[in-house]
């Protein structure tokens, strides 16, 4: 179960950021800004598709883990 949890967690993240990502490339940008803004925006990204792809599978784990005690 915690293989499970981690591999749900890792594609979870990656899909969660490729969508941040591209909701930001649509989004017109008035000024680009340096190399250091570039980076925190990309942190920014990676932290929070982290924290909503572990928020996510805490929920779906734990709707599981329900599931079974309730089905014995």
């Amino acid at each position: 179960m915690v293989k499970a949890s981690l591999i749900a967690m890792l594609v979870l993240t990656v899909l969660i950021a490729m969508g941040l990502r591209w909701r930001e490339q649509r989004v017109p940008v008035v000024k680009r800004g340096n190399m250091v803004a570039r980076g925190k925006r990309t942190i920014n990204r990676w932290v929070t598709a982290a924290a909503l792809a572990a928020l996510v599978t805490m929920i779906f784990m734990g709707g599981l883990h329900w599931l079974r005690l309730i089905r014995t």
